[in-house]
């Protein structure tokens, strides 16, 4: 992925620099949550971690279930959220495994940070 040269007569306000950075990372994101999707990737839960699934992107929200020892799981679309620390850093993006099902993704070996898969609604 480069970036175009631009002359000293043509200067780029930031925020549409970071707006061109956003819209490439969407389409990434979707491109990767689609080809998830085809071919059913999951991704591994932290080793020797039990994780709680939420209702929301945080930790003050409901409890559903735990995840076993060893689980891998679909993520849907990401959310940001409560920044969390765990074995993979520490992230404020949640993961959408299932409807109204949320884990952190500092627990999720997803192999980069930040969005692997489209932004939630």
């Amino acid at each position: 992925m480069g970036v175009e040269e631009h002359t000293a007569e043509h200067t780029q306000d930031p925020a549409d620099a970071v707006d061109a950075v956003d819209a490439v990372d969407g389409i990434e994101a979707a491109t990767t949550a689609a080809e998830a999707a085809a071919t059913g990737t999951r991704y591994p839960i932290a080793p020797g971690h039990r994780v709680n699934v939420r209702t929301g992107p945080g930790t003050n929200y409901r409890i559903v279930r735990t995840l076993p020892y060893g689980q891998k799981i679909p993520i849907y679309c990401q959310k940001p959220g409560e920044w969390v620390t765990g074995p993979y850093g520490t992230s404020n993006l949640w993961d959408n495994i299932a409807n109204g099902q949320f884990v952190a993704d500092a627990y999720v070996y997803t192999g980069r940070d930040g969005y692997i898969a489209p932004r939630c609604d």
